[in-house]
């Protein structure tokens, strides 16, 4: 990790690189993003370039010194060019309804107490919270997803979490895909748009 910690991060035109101390706020034309980073590293911009340096070469600083680069680099790229993961719903009925800023999954759950319908329906609301119904409730923060489209496929629904964050981008698609992992057999569920699912025969197959 210390070879990736010396690597200077590029800051690409529109993009504006501001450190205080070892806070440091990105902005950007997709939006702006600010995190701390550890004391023990020394964060500095030069000739259009973020430079990190560490204080010693042992082991916990040259961790450090890779992961405070990587996630700056990560805020740089998230304002610039932004992150996206595509997720695909599989399954007959199976559909997800966007309404405002809220989705709607229906992912073939039986009905359940305090449920309207037939199916679970899992909310993402614009409180930053994933409420969900059936069968426990959890909540995740959302900050950082500045959109959540659905639009209809061929074979199925796709849903298209975007945002400049890239780690809540990744936690609130990973959140929608356990609501309904992919099974082996028909290969129904909610699964990302490039995921291989191992198929088994069942027993009709032997």
């Amino acid at each position: 990790m210390s070879r990736i910690g010396r690597m200077p991060v590029e800051i690409p035109a529109g993009v504006t690189v501001t450190v205080n101390g070892n806070t440091v706020t990105v902005k950007g034309p997709k939006g702006t993003l600010t995190d701390s980073f550890s004391e023990r590293m020394t964060i500095s911009v030069e000739d259009n370039k973020v430079l990190v340096q560490r204080p010693t070469d042992e082991k916990e600083d040259r961790s450090v010194h890779g992961l405070t680069r990587a996630l700056i680099q990560n805020m740089v790229t998230g304002v610039s060019q932004g992150y996206r993961k595509i997720l695909l719903i599989l399954g007959v009925g199976y559909k997800a309804v966007k309404s405002g800023k809220d989705l709607q999954l229906y992912v073939g759950y039986s009905l359940m107490p305090g449920v309207g319908t037939p199916q679970a329906k899992y909310i993402v609301s614009d409180t930053d919270t994933v409420k969900l119904s059936v069968p426990t409730e959890a909540e995740i923060k959302a900050q950082g997803i500045d959109k959540m489209t659905t639009e209809k496929v061929n074979s199925g629904n796709i849903i298209v979490v975007e945002g400049v964050n890239k780690q809540e981008v990744g936690q609130m698609a990973a959140v929608i895909r356990g609501k309904r992992p992919p099974e082996p057999y028909h290969g129904k569920g909610v699964k990302y748009s490039d995921e291989y699912i191992r198929r088994k025969s069942g027993k009709a197959g032997k």
